[in-house]
């Protein structure tokens, strides 16, 4: 019931978009021998997945544009959901970091949403989440601390694992040691 009630009031962000119920089928054993050639993977449209929670760990994953973000996480919010995590990803290729916020409810129906993001690689820059989920504070050090990701309106954005005068981050995949 959560699940669906979590979808629906994400689905309010994408009034153009359809949601997609992710198919899973088993491979033929003909097509296990053989690998195909890997694509370029194109980042995805902004939208809501259902996902196959035995296969990704989670219920829904919601893509959206760094301006909807704190509309997704206030649904989530009001659903009463709790923070998990905030992590990074950064995407090279395409000159653009991901940031990926778990979110979690396991009162009577065990239900898991990502929310995602993603931002210029250049101005790294989303707005804070702390003033809706005050456990956010230091997910985001961290992941500032890791990939430079600046949380805007960031009660105290200093550095919480790293060294106080580090002027790097170490998960940018152009980081050198």
């Amino acid at each position: 019931m959560i699940l669906e009630t979590t979808k629906k009031a994400l689905e309010t962000l994408f009034p153009e978009t359809e949601t997609v119920e992710e198919k899973v089928s088993e491979p033929l054993p003909e097509e296990v021998e053989e690998k195909p050639k890997k694509k370029a993977v194109e980042p995805r449209l902004n939208g809501v997945i259902e996902r196959d929670y035995k296969v990704h760990g989670y219920h829904l994953d919601a893509q959206v544009d760094p301006s909807q973000l704190l509309d997704a996480v206030n649904i989530v919010d009001e659903q009463k959901f709790f923070i998990e995590s905030i992590t990074g990803v950064d995407w090279i290729k395409e000159n653009q970091l991901e940031i990926i916020y778990d979110f979690s409810r396991y009162d009577f129906d065990l239900c898991r949403v990502v929310i995602r993001t993603r931002v210029d690689r250049d101005n790294p820059v989303v707005p804070t989440i702390t003033t809706i989920y005050n456990g956010a504070n230091w997910h985001e050090r961290e992941t500032h601390d890791f990939f430079g990701i600046k949380f805007d309106g960031h009660p105290h954005l200093i550095p919480l694992l790293l060294p106080a005068d580090a002027d790097f981050h170490p998960l940018l995949k152009d980081f050198k040691a």
